[in-house]
């Protein structure tokens, strides 16, 4: 699970639902109690702009024609963790044809 917190226009089909998906798991695990510290460690996840991202997936996914359903349950809401997006852009970049395309070669 990650956070990729890359322009969501940049982002193919599969990875911009999956982390849709992730968003949904990431509340799961917080309302739980669960322990997401090694997200954390490795800077995968924003716990206070989870809402935002998942507002922000939701928006590219009605403009690609995609329906959405599954509002974001509530959550404690805490200042934690911090994404390394240049990171994320070039993990991107190294696993998807598609997104290497949309994402170019800048950083």
């Amino acid at each position: 699970m990650r956070m990729w917190n890359i322009e969501t226009e940049k982002m193919c089909n599969q990875h911009l639902l999956g982390e849709h998906v992730e968003m949904h798991m990431f509340v799961g695990c917080l309302s739980k109690n669960k322990s997401i510290q090694g997200y954390l460690d490795k800077k995968l996840i924003e716990v206070h702009n989870i809402e935002k991202r998942h507002s922000e997936l939701v928006e590219e996914m009605k403009k690609r024609g995609f329906n959405h359903k599954s509002k974001l349950p509530g959550y404690k809401k805490i200042k934690l963790g911090k994404i390394d997006v240049r990171a994320n852009k070039i993990d991107l970049r190294n696993r998807c044809k598609e997104c290497r395309k949309m994402l170019g070669g800048a950083n």
